[in-house]
């Protein structure tokens, strides 16, 4: 991985604080693209929905309080019809599925209470946010946070948002979040299949299911 996009001073705090300016969602696609050789977002979108309809049948048959979370996190998929909203709830399922918090990671705060929020991603180390509107609940913003600071905004999309992290990680050479770490780990070696020599025990017996 390398430490820095094109244009950046190596040293990580500078670094974020330029990804900040750039804010720009084509230059982190092509960095990935540079250290990977693999396309980042088009592939992984690609990738995930391929995956979907496996997913949801391995996730269908989970019992007990995890299988009960995850349908919880598949019903909100069900009252809209929007891709994206979609792939977010198959990323939660996936997190929960690997006995991880998604809640913990992905963090939705209201847009009238902003100054919590605010307050709250200072206090960050790694996450993605999303600001609702008060009258219809919709998105107002979602954005990357990285060591308190806010690195990328207007992102859309929770899964946009975690793809872009996935390649701002790759950027800056940083670690998977702890409370998140299988499920970027899923994503990494299973879905976009790269580094997947070795797998953790959870994901590898889903990477299983996922095939049977």
């Amino acid at each position: 991985m390398s430490t820095s996009l094109h244009g950046c001073d190596s040293n990580k705090q500078v670094t974020i604080g330029c990804i900040v300016l750039v804010n720009n969602i084509f230059k982190v696609n092509a960095e990935f693209l540079r250290i990977t050789t693999s396309p980042l977002q088009s592939k992984f979108m690609w990738q995930l929905d391929h995956f979907s309809d496996k997913l949801l049948k391995v996730f269908k048959i989970k019992g007990g309080l995890k299988g009960h979370k995850i349908k919880e996190a598949r019903a909100i998929s069900d009252l809209f019809e929007n891709i994206h909203i979609k792939r977010g709830c198959i990323l939660r399922s996936i997190a929960i599925y690997l006995n991880e918090d998604p809640d913990s990671f992905f963090k939705e705060y209201q847009a009238s209470a902003s100054e919590d929020a605010k307050r709250d991603m200072a206090n960050t180390v790694m996450g993605i946010y999303t600001l609702q509107r008060d009258v219809d609940g919709q998105p107002e913003d979602v954005g990357i946070v990285i060591e308190g600071n806010i690195v990328m905004d207007n992102l859309g999309s929770v899964i946009v948002g975690f793809v872009m992290l996935l390649g701002l990680i790759y950027a800056l050479d940083l670690s998977f979040p702890d409370n998140l770490k299988h499920t970027f780990e899923f994503m990494q070696k299973v879905v976009m299949n790269l580094d997947g020599h070795k797998l953790n025990g959870k994901i590898e017996s889903l990477k299983i299911k996922k095939f049977d």
